[in-house]
C-alpha cells in the first residue's frame, strides 16, 4: 500500500514536464539526452566477490557479467565545459545472461537535488531562462530558502576539488535498495562504487592548464594501459535511516560496508550504442528492488523514457 502510494504521487510529475523543465535551462538538443548530456559510452565486466550471493540472490552476484556504462556530466547541455565542478555521472547495465538486466544510475555526490518528484520539478522549473535568456535570481534565491535541502547537493560538489579524470571519484547510489537473498532475508542498502586509482582532484591553476576536453582524452589514455577498476560496495543501513529523501545523506562512516565485486571498464564503446538505450535505475532484476517509500525513483523512469523517445524522434 506504501509501494502503490509513492507511485502515485511520482505520477503526478510526468516524464514531460521534467523533461521540458530540463530544456528550459539547458534548451533542446536534437539526440541529445535531457540530464546528463555530455558523456562516453563504455563497456566492461563485472565480477562479483564471495560476499555478494549472501545479501542478494540477483543474477549479478553470482557469476561474472559484461558491463555496457556510461560516464557523464550532469546537465542537459552536450557541450559543457569539463573543468566545472558540476556532479559526474557513471549509468551501469549488468546483464549476465542477457535476460534479467540490472541498471545502476551513480553521481559523484551521495545525495540527490531534490527530495521529491514534486520538488524536483520546481527546483528545474523555477530555474528555466526568461525571455532574457536567462533565470530569475530572486525566484531562484526564495526557492532555495524555502527549500533548504535542494541546496546540499550543490554545496557538496562544490566543497570537492575539480574532478581530475572519471576514474578518480567515487560514484554513489543516491537512492536506497531492498537487497533480498536466496533465504529470504532483506537488507536495506546503498551502492558505491569506489575507484581502484583513488580521488584523484585538481587544483584550479591544474585544472586552467588542461585542455577544455581533458575528460575523454584522460579516459582513452587511461584505457590504452588497461582497464579502470572500481570496487562495488553496499552500505547497509541502520533503522530509522532515511529511505524516501534521496537529499539526505547516510553516515557512511558509521555504516557497514559489504564488498561486492570488481567492475572493470576495459575500453570505449560507441556512443550510438548508450543513445539507443536509456539506463534506468528502476530496471532490477530478482533481488534487488527500490525502496518503497522513495516518490523520486519511479519518476526518473518516466523521464528517461520521454528522455529516450525524443533523442531517437527524426
Amino acid at each position: 500500500m506504501f509501494g502503490a502510494s509513492a507511485a502515485a504521487m511520482a505520477d503526478e510529475v510526468t516524464g514531460d514536464a521534467l523533461v521540458d523543465a530540463l530544456n528550459g535551462i539547458f534548451g533542446k538538443h536534437a539526440g541529445a539526452r535531457g540530464s546528463h548530456a555530455k558523456g562516453q559510452c563504455v563497456k566492461g565486466n563485472f565480477t562479483p566477490s564471495s560476499d555478494a550471493a549472501a545479501l542478494s540472490k540477483s543474477p549479478m552476484f553470482a557469476a561474472s557479467s559484461p558491463i555496457l556504462g556510461r560516464f557523464s556530466f550532469g546537465g542537459g547541455n552536450p557541450k559543457a565545459g569539463e573543468k566545472s565542478k558540476s556532479p559526474r555521472g557513471l549509468a551501469m547495465r549488468f546483464d549476465p545472461d542477457g535476460k534479467a538486466p540490472t541498471d545502476f544510475v551513480q553521481l559523484s555526490a551521495p545525495i540527490f537535488f531534490a527530495k521529491s518528484a514534486e520538488q524536483a520539478l520546481a527546483f528545474l522549473q523555477v530555474r528555466a531562462n526568461g525571455t532574457d535568456g536567462k533565470p530569475d535570481g530572486e525566484k531562484i534565491k526564495a526557492f532555495t530558502e524555502a527549500n533548504p535541502e535542494t541546496a546540499k547537493q550543490g554545496a557538496w560538489v562544490a566543497a570537492k576539488p575539480i574532478p581530475a579524470s572519471y576514474a578518480g571519484l567515487n560514484y554513489f547510489g543516491v537512492h536506497a535498495f531492498i537487497a533480498e537473498n536466496a533465504k529470504g532475508e532483506k537488507a536495506t542498502i546503498k551502492f558505491k562504487s569506489v575507484p581502484l586509482a583513488g580521488e584523484l582532484g585538481l587544483t584550479d591553476d591544474e585544472a586552467k592548464a588542461k585542455a577544455d576536453d581533458f575528460f575523454t582524452a584522460d579516459l582513452t589514455e587511461r584505457l590504452s594501459k588497461g582497464p579502470i577498476g572500481f570496487e562495488l560496495e553496499a552500505i547497509v543501513g541502520d533503522k530509522g535511516d532515511t529511505t524516501n529523501d534521496p537529499t539526505v545523506e547516510w553516515p557512511e562512516a558509521d555504516r557497514k560496508h559489504i564488498k561486492l565485486g570488481k567492475i572493470e571498464i576495459t575500453g570505449l564503446e560507441d556512443n550510438a550504442v548508450c543513445d539507443a538505450t536509456t539506463f534506468d535505475p528502476n530496471t532490477l532484476a530478482d533481488g534487488l528492488s527500490g525502496a518503497p517509500d522513495d516518490t523520486v525513483l519511479p519518476a526518473r523512469a518516466a523521464a528517461y523514457a520521454v528522455s529516450l523517445s525524443r533523442r531517437l524522434s527524426p
